[in-house]
């Protein structure tokens, strides 16, 4: 069974770079997230370089000679970027083909069009699922933000009723599931199977957002009762189009690359032979790589060709999407350097007999050091590729399943009550016209719940499976 690793390019192991005790790991590790908080928290540096400083101070801390500090964070943020820098970029091109082809919008008003009363709220967690899979959270509410605005507006709608459902459908794709950068991140650090990761994170995300999106949304509504900003209604992208593609195609193209990873991880574990041909087909096609590829490929006919874009108009879309994701691209590597450092410092292993003497179970380690790392940083990607790396050790004995788990709950853990210190709550309180009392009371309770519920039905799993 393959997995989502660069064992296969990368140099050989780096050496540990120290071999202080674990009282001055633990200080080391408190001391580089501390900085890392610093200056992003206090100086507003960006991630990017707030992470290689710490890493270069998580080092420093730890008593290692500075150049081999240099030596792990180069190789983890290389090894990183190879791995899942090259899916991020995939999933950016179909996620602006999907937007500037007016795929999105027509998904959303196909499902609009047969929703309307009581299950408006559950069509708009419908929309936000089914739109978040190929979209980074910032576009993906920067795309439904209209639709809220307008169906809160025109169908005398609370704008929490309609707005949290949209959110939270779009927030447990970003924390649970691949190919989002977080969740890649974490498989690649803790060698989960993606396939696995994949089913599993859809079985946790579903009573998920269903909790955190239309049942919660009944009570946001009920605290923050407020009109739909009118200034906030900007321009839909396919209102300059002439024509846009189907529905049904334009879900099969979101849904391709989630069927062909789904079906590799069926064909494992029901075939479970790696020299069977129909096994070896699937892992080609089934891997994240070739999927995304697939849709990606897909997408310029079904999304591109059939809204009427020329050849360069679609060259100039697939060029434009990747401009966006370059700072992701650093955070990402970066945080990956970061990863390599607290390894090769011995963290893991301090991490490791931690958990064993203090018999906490590693999925609920994992989630609160994921929960700590995101109320300090703000960042879910950031607390999502600080505590794979701290936690990787402990997958090394663990099954399939629950290495997959193990991401799922430090995907969960890196969700849990967004505050001033992240971007998301900013840009929801500004698109929403709130204040910051109510964006605490609606989104940040929202997050806490998809955060909690998550994790808890991760542990609930880990006991049967």
């Amino acid at each position: 069974m393959t997995r989502l690793s660069v064992e296969m390019l990368a140099a050989d192991p780096v050496e540990p770079i120290t071999s202080a005790g674990h009282a001055q790991l633990g200080i080391a590790v408190l001391a580089g997230i501390a900085v890392i908080v610093l200056l992003i928290t206090k100086f507003k540096l960006h991630a990017f370089l707030a992470l290689t400083i710490g890493s270069l101070a998580l080092g420093a801390f730890a008593g290692a000679p500075l150049d081999k500090a240099i030596t792990s964070f180069s190789t983890g943020l290389g090894s990183t970027v190879a791995g899942v820098g090259v899916l991020i970029a995939l999933g950016a091109i179909l996620g602006k083909l999907l937007a500037d082809s007016g795929g999105a919008d027509q998904i959303v008003d196909t499902i609009l069009a047969r929703a309307g009363g009581r299950a408006m709220p559950w069509a708009m967690v419908l929309i936000a699922s089914v739109i978040g899979l190929p979209l980074f959270f910032e576009v993906g509410i920067v795309l439904l933000i209209p639709v809220v605005l307008m169906v809160a507006k025109r169908g005398n709608y609370s704008l929490m009723r309609i707005g949290i459902p949209a959110l939270a459908g779009l927030s447990v794709m970003h924390g649970l599931i691949p190919p989002h950068p977080g969740p890649l991140v974490a498989i690649d650090a803790v060698k989960a199977n993606l396939g696995v990761t994949l089913a599993l994170g859809i079985l946790v995300a579903i009573p998920t957002v269903i909790i955190a999106g239309p049942l919660f949304s009944k009570y946001a509504a009920r605290w923050v009762d407020v009109p739909a900003p009118e200034k906030m209604i900007p321009q839909r992208a396919s209102e300059d189009l002439e024509k846009r593609p189907g529905f049904g195609v334009t879900i099969a193209t979101v849904m391709l690359p989630v069927v062909l990873m789904l079906s590799k991880a069926l064909v494992d574990i029901i075939i479970d032979d790696p020299e069977n041909m129909v096994q070896r087909v699937f892992d080609v096609i089934g891997s994240p790589l070739i999927a995304l590829l697939a849709a990606v490929l897909v997408g310029i006919f079904t999304l591109g060709r059939a809204a009427g874009f020329t050849k360069d108009r679609i060259s100039s879309t697939v060029e434009k999407s990747l401009g966006p994701i370059a700072g992701i691209l650093l955070i990402v590597g970066a945080g990956g350097g970061f990863k390599q450092t607290l390894i090769d410092s011995g963290v893991g292993q301090m991490i490791l007999d931690i958990s064993e003497d203090w018999s906490i179970p590693a999925l609920l380690l994992a989630w609160l050091i994921a929960v700590a790392i995101r109320l300090a940083t703000g960042s879910a990607t950031v607390a999502t590729i600080s505590a794979a790396g701290l936690v990787a050790p402990l997958a090394a004995d663990m099954s399939t399943t629950h290495a997959s788990l193990l991401v799922l709950a430090i995907g969960a853990g890196s969700l849990f009550f967004s505050h001033v210190n992240d971007a998301g709550f900013w840009l929801v309180k500004e698109y929403f016209g709130l204040n910051v009392g109510q964006t605490i009371k609606t989104w940040s309770v929202m997050e806490t719940i998809i955060s909690v519920v998550a994790g808890g039905l991760v542990l609930l799993l880990s006991l049967v499976i």
